[in-house]
């Protein structure tokens, strides 16, 4: 089996019976292609019996040696390479697990950015007044992203179907197709009634896209992204700091740490309304609250001088 042929079986299989999403896809087959050109270039294999062990360790040496490649980044393409490898195997395009006993670099683990409350606040002003063209739909965008802590692909997939508003929710299918219910926030909802009557009948069909851009056309993560940064600007906020994943950070930190509002949420809870695989990735949250702990404890100098 040559490893071009394997590749291109291996993304067929994930797309279509793993069903993972468009950018998962994108990001296997960028890694996958960096690692191909590696064989040919460096030890000119083009058959899969040929990839060893070994040949995975010089792999991942010329990553980082030639290519300066990040720990997460070279951690991503070493956990696709484990699924290629698992893959194969299961096809018997293989007889050696060339991915057994690769371990990926550590990294370290930082706190995730968000938004402080007087930051959301000041965005949320801006949102309110301004009146330039498409700026209800941004209203609507942006307030529905940090009230909902839905993904940016989340957002740009939305169709009117998807939104129940008898029941004031939201449904949404995340990675790998998986489906759960958010509440729309009471402040959103005016937001979204408004966003409907503006909009021409044929737009409010069932499987039309809730947002669109300014050709009438579905938004796309990046130009969202644009129009994210766009916003900032005008609100006065540094745009270099904050991304939209930004806002769904700010969502779940916000939400962790209500305590004071009596309404704060689980772990677990955390985890489902993200949408959340594993419990591992919502515990991030958990450090943010004990870091803010942590600076409330101590608020004086005690160091004996």
């Amino acid at each position: 089996m040559q490893v071009r042929q394997a590749i291109d079986e291996f993304l067929s299989y994930m797309q279509v019976e793993r069903n993972v999403s468009v950018n998962t896809i994108r990001s296997y087959a960028y890694d996958l292609h960096v690692f191909e050109a590696f064989l040919q270039k460096v030890h000119e294999i083009t058959e899969l019996q040929h990839v060893y062990n070994s040949t995975i360790r010089r792999f991942v040496q010329d990553q980082v040696i030639e290519h300066q490649t990040q720990p997460r980044t070279l951690q991503r393409r070493i956990s696709c390479l484990k699924s290629f490898c698992r893959f194969c195997a299961k096809e018997n395009w293989i007889t050696n697990e060339f991915m057994v006993g690769i371990q990926a670099p550590k990294t370290d683990k930082k706190l995730p950015v968000y938004m402080k409350l007087v930051e959301l606040q000041q965005l949320f002003r801006f949102l309110e007044a301004d009146q330039r063209k498409f700026a209800l739909r941004n209203h609507v965008m942006f307030k529905l992203l940090a009230t909902t802590g839905m993904r940016r692909q989340e957002l740009v997939d939305l169709t009117w179907e998807q939104m129940d508003l008898e029941s004031d929710a939201v449904r949404i299918y995340g990675k790998g197709n998986k489906e759960r219910i958010l509440a729309l926030h009471r402040m959103v909802l005016p937001l979204i009634q408004e966003y409907r009557e503006q909009l021409e009948a044929p737009r409010l069909h069932p499987k039309e896209p809730v947002f669109t851009n300014y050709l009438g056309e579905s938004l796309d993560p990046r130009g969202l992204h644009r129009i994210f940064k766009e916003v900032l600007q005008h609100a006065g906020l540094p745009p270099h700091r904050f991304t939209l994943h930004h806002l769904r950070h700010t969502f779940a930190t916000l939400l962790f740490r209500s305590k004071d509002t009596g309404s704060k949420v689980d772990i677990r809870t955390l985890q489902e309304l993200l949408g959340h695989e594993s419990l591992a990735t919502t515990s991030i949250y958990t450090h943010v609250d004990l870091e803010q702990k942590n600076k409330q404890l101590i608020p004086y100098d005690l160091t004996c001088k």
